[in-house]
């Protein structure tokens, strides 16, 4: 499977059920992602989301918040590509 594949109805529904987060702030900006992203993620989206959901909580909003960058085995593009998504301004606001 290639990473610009879509994935399938299914495997977003299962990818979105794992970004569930314990902050309030991490899960406005994931569901404002999937609002806007859901219909057609891509496998390359999909890893770099689930490379994401390992972090802290607390790590994580940073990272949304551009107060930390991703390092280390984060620093990929698909990590990268999906935090530049995340961090759009019309996700950043309600």
């Amino acid at each position: 499977m290639s990473d610009s594949a879509l994935l399938g109805e299914r495997e977003t529904a299962v990818l979105r059920w794992r970004c569930r987060r314990g902050l309030v702030e991490n899960d406005l900006f994931l569901d404002r992602f999937f609002a806007a992203f859901g219909q057609r993620l891509s496998t390359a989206q999909a890893s770099g989301l689930s490379a994401l959901m390992a972090l802290p909580d607390n790590d994580l909003l940073d990272l949304f918040l551009r107060r930390a960058e991703p390092c280390g085995g984060l620093d990929t593009p698909e990590v990268k590509s999906v935090l530049e998504q995340l961090r759009q301004p019309s996700m950043a606001r309600p």
